[in-house]
């Protein structure tokens, strides 16, 4: 058995515990940490507070589509929607100045070859011994989806120009009649059209249809009248 000196309270002084001890400690605790951040079951990552990626689970990797080496040092909001950037990052700038501990935001994201999934965001400040935010902790729970991710970035544009026009002027709370005045259409056609929507974004009312529609990002965030954005739509 090894005998520490201890310090005038009785307790064995940190600065005199040796430093092979420390280490032994300190990997320890590594390997256990290390344990939790890939078998957690979660999507994780920790960044530096330049929103760097500094290391990613397995879970993370794979469900962003990409490999470690396309991962660590990327900027976590290059793996969000356009559509839902600004917001997050705002966000982030809010954890690592300090002023909130932590938040939770529904994101767009975008996961393998162009695909987007719907989800959730956690970001937690993780504060060093000095009390100041020295990385932030990001966990991701992707919306559980019978069909996987729901459309293509610049691949598969969602809408025809008309379901566009129509998403648009449902979002703005215009009526039937009015929507068919508009553009053309008889109120069975619109009826049509917005049937035809309802099943795309599989919701059952018109509510839930634009709810849905601001979730996944295809509007232009701040604009009213809503719009559309333009990459959802077919020429």
């Amino acid at each position: 058995m090894v005998n520490y000196p201890v310090s005038n309270s009785g307790l064995v002084s940190e600065e005199i515990v040796p430093t092979q001890l420390q280490d032994r400690c300190t990997e320890q605790y590594r390997d256990i940490y290390w344990s939790l951040f890939e078998q957690s079951g979660i999507c994780m990552a920790n960044l530096d507070l330049e929103l760097r990626v500094l290391e990613a689970n397995r879970l993370f990797t794979q469900q962003f589509g990409r490999t470690s080496n396309n991962v660590h040092g990327k900027n976590i909001c290059d793996f969000l929607h356009p559509s839902v950037q600004g917001k997050v990052k705002n966000e982030f700038i809010r954890l690592t100045d300090g002023q909130n501990p932590r938040f939770a935001d529904q994101i767009v994201a975008l996961g393998a070859k162009d695909s987007v999934f719907l989800g959730e965001m956690t970001g937690i400040a993780v504060r060093g011994s000095a009390g100041r935010v020295g990385t932030i902790m990001v966990l991701v729970k992707p919306e559980a989806s019978e069909t996987g991710p729901q459309m293509l970035v610049g691949r598969r544009k969602l809408f025809s120009p008309v379901h566009a026009r129509i998403l648009e002027g449902v979002a703005a709370g215009e009526s039937t009649v009015q929507l068919a005045a508009k553009l053309f259409l008889s109120r069975g056609g619109v009826e049509y059209h917005v049937t035809s929507l309802l099943r795309k974004l599989k919701v059952t009312n018109r509510p839930a249809l634009i709810s849905k529609g601001y979730s996944m990002g295809v509007f232009a965030v701040g604009q009213w009248p809503p719009r559309v954005r333009p990459e959802y739509v077919s020429s």
